[in-house]
């Protein structure tokens, strides 16, 4: 890789690649922004505004901008025009708003729940409060009965 790298920075080799690349990425932006400006325009008309040698050279590099992905068009071969085809606004479409409608539903169930969750006490918490209840009873039944135990050895006593 190093004697790669050594013989292209050497011969001068790297710099007219670097030049080349640094074209085809100008050209191609160009070919979007004229895409994007430009429903239908003649290949002549894009060669002049790219600065291109002919339009066939134009030709040659919207089909390949179109197979890359660069841009949305169809080329008229007889007749001599790009034309782009028209791409779907997503945002004037229902998709967006179903999609938001989802999520908030999901965040006002869980919201929802969270109150629900706070505001009634799972089952095993009445069921332990019942046990308190059946507790506090037995407590008062031994009370009272500790009491009648009481009164009857003071009986006794007297």
């Amino acid at each position: 890789a190093k004697q790669w790298y050594q013989r292209r920075v050497r011969g001068g080799e790297g710099t007219m690649t670097l030049i080349n690349r640094l074209r085809h990425n100008v050209i191609k932006t160009g070919i979007k922004s004229v895409a994007l400006s430009y429903s239908r325009i003649s290949l002549a008309d894009v060669a002049e505004k790219l600065q291109l040698d002919s339009p066939e050279d134009a030709e040659y590099i919207i089909a390949k901008a179109i197979k890359d992905g660069v841009i949305e068009a169809s080329i008229n071969h007889e007749k001599g025009f790009m034309e782009t085809i028209d791409s779907v606004d997503i945002y004037r479409s229902e998709e967006p708003l179903k999609a938001y409608h989802a999520r908030i539903r999901f965040c006002l169930d869980i919201h929802n729940h969270s109150i629900k969750a706070m505001r009634f006490p799972p089952k095993s918490y009445n069921d332990s409060l019942e046990d308190a209840q059946k507790q506090r009873e037995r407590e008062q039944q031994d009370l009272e009965y500790a009491k009648e135990i009481a009164e009857e050895e003071d009986d006794g006593l007297l």
